[in-house]
């Protein structure tokens, strides 16, 4: 969201993040670091390899301190999932079997809208290593994969945990266009604004001895026109090149070479040669 920090409001709503037997402690605090970018904050944890609480954890999970304090543990799946009314199994590879197999979009929407009915749901994350048994994906009521490269499906705990966290935060979006935050508006310049900038330093550089030979002059002069009378220009660009010319405009235009005056003859090389505008 853009404005403040007082505008700013923490979201902590969505499905449960469920991680079966994960390993590193690491792992899990970067689990909660992804779900905290995108608006998760339950954490549960099945059996962690290296116990709970985990001070490498926190660490790794960047001030992510909400999702760290609340996470809470369980020795088995189904005590982990007892009171979820809907869950999802991630996984890369195949499971041939008879559930349903959607991709994350589709996941995150049926997500949403079993949220906005009330109903709690949960996603199961397998070990870093093997993922999920199949055993552990029977108690699931759907499956979700993600569209990886056929050849390299590698994603880490934390990766797919993102992947997820990311599609579930766009469904609370009002248009997929939307942003945190826009550039400043500005004001276009005017034509006249337009030709006044070119008129300013079509003057600098006359005066600098630019447009030399005389000759290439006329193509010179529309090269430049075309590149600085184009419609993108807002009006605080404009005063802001004009006062960079003018800056330079303080200093003596043609004194001689060594007098404090720039050394002109790599610009008058390149204009010989047409490289310049």
């Amino acid at each position: 969201m853009a404005g403040t920090n007082s505008e700013r409001v923490l979201l902590t709503e969505g499905p449960a993040i469920i991680l079966v037997h994960p390993q590193l402690g690491e792992n899990i605090g970067m689990v909660a670091r992804a779900m905290a970018n995108f608006g998760l904050s339950e954490l549960r944890l099945v059996s962690p390899r290296d116990g709970w609480p985990s001070e490498k954890a926190r660490s790794a999970a960047s001030r992510a301190d909400h999702v760290i304090d609340a996470a809470k543990v369980y020795d088995t799946l189904p005590e982990a999932i007892a009171d979820l009314n809907f869950v999802y199994a991630t996984t890369a590879r195949d499971r041939y079997g008879y559930k349903p197999v959607r991709s994350p979009l589709v996941a995150a929407e049926t997500l949403r809208n079993r949220f906005n009915i009330g109903e709690a749901t949960g996603i199961l994350f397998g070990r870093e290593r093997t993922g999920l048994t199949n055993e552990e994906v029977a108690l699931a009521d759907e499956i979700v994969t993600f569209p990886v490269n056929p050849a390299f499906a590698s994603l880490n705990l934390a990766q797919a945990v993102l992947l997820m966290s990311y599609e579930w935060m766009k469904t609370s979006m009002e248009s997929r266009e939307e942003t945190s935050f826009q550039a400043l508006e500005q004001q276009p310049a005017t034509k006249d604004q337009l030709q006044g900038l070119f008129d300013h330093v079509e003057e600098a550089l006359e005066a600098r001895g630019y447009f030399r030979p005389a000759a290439k002059k006329p193509k010179l002069i529309d090269n430049l026109r075309a590149v600085l009378t184009r419609p993108a220009f807002a009006e605080s660009e404009i005063r802001l090149v004009r006062g960079i010319i003018s800056s330079l405009d303080r200093f003596t235009r043609e004194a001689p070479r060594g007098a404090g005056a720039p050394d002109n003859s790599r610009a008058k090389k390149a204009d010989d040669s047409g490289d310049e505008l």
